[in-house]
């Protein structure tokens, strides 16, 4: 009898390690799925003053002050159905866009600085100041598509453009004859990346059943031309490429003069 029992005391004891070890791995399953998702994401909408993404989802420390603090409910916490970097902050106009809100609550409370509030100083003589300023918040950037724009049809649309807190600025109207009927006029709406912040309430707003106009990540809907190119007719960019020379002067190692063969024996 006491074998018996001695059995089953040993049988329970390698059921549970069994069911340990099963639990283990289905944890480090899940876990490696987790930690998959806890990488910065290219489409992805942050709240003002984010930093780059990679910078930004290593600082932010899922706190959820900045969720707490929109008075919109704009932003959210990611979850892993999001496949989104899971606790981090972002938002999707469609539902909820960013109402730039002039003291831009969500970013002075982000205790990590993965909000940087000098990412949309306000700007004096002296330089940048402390005090924000949500125009110069670039959490993304709107796109129109031309094929399911109302206003490209020729369909009198102009919502995205009243619904614009930089009207005129950073959504700007383009007439153009409507040669179809010879009465009616485009006024095809087009975006100055440069000025648009991505609140978003543009596509908010679009009265399409998916929207025409869309908010992306800059670094997804701008290109890069490149620092061998530069606009002849302005000082600045000129500039630009001065002080991109002067950079690559300070990078250049002996070794790079060294292999340079064509200064070597240049005699000038």
């Amino acid at each position: 009898m006491s074998d018996e029992k001695h059995m089953n005391s040993r049988r329970k004891v390698l059921i549970k390690a069994v069911r340990g070890i099963g639990l283990m791995g289905l944890g480090g399953a899940i876990w490696g799925t987790t930690a998959r998702k806890l990488k910065a994401s290219d489409m992805v909408l942050r709240p003002p003053g984010a930093l780059e993404e990679k910078n930004f989802v290593k600082a932010c420390i899922r706190c959820g002050t900045c969720v707490e603090t929109c008075p919109y409910d704009t932003l959210k916490l990611a979850t892993l159905d999001d496949n989104i970097a899971i606790g981090t902050p972002f938002f999707e106009p469609r539902s909820i866009p960013c109402y730039m809100c002039p003291d831009v609550p969500c970013v002075p409370v982000c205790p990590s600085g993965a909000l940087d509030i000098k990412g949309i100083a306000k700007q004096d003589a002296s330089g940048k100041t402390a005090e924000p300023d949500i125009n110069k918040a670039r959490m993304g950037v709107a796109v129109v598509d031309e094929e399911t724009c109302l206003a490209y049809w020729g369909i009198q649309c102009d919502a995205c453009y009243r619904i614009c807190p930089l009207i005129g600025e950073a959504i700007t109207l383009d007439y153009k004859r409507n040669e179809r009927t010879g009465k009616h006029a485009f006024l095809e709406p087009h975006i100055n990346s440069e000025i648009c912040t991505g609140c978003g309430l543009c596509e908010h707003a679009c009265v399409t059943e998916k929207a025409a106009i869309f908010i992306l990540p800059r670094n997804i809907a701008t290109g890069k031309v490149g620092a061998h190119y530069i606009k002849g007719w302005d000082i600045a960019d000129e500039d630009r490429l001065k002080n991109k020379d002067e950079d690559r002067a300070k990078e250049t190692s002996p070794e790079d003069i060294l292999n340079d063969w064509e200064d070597l024996f240049n005699d000038d």
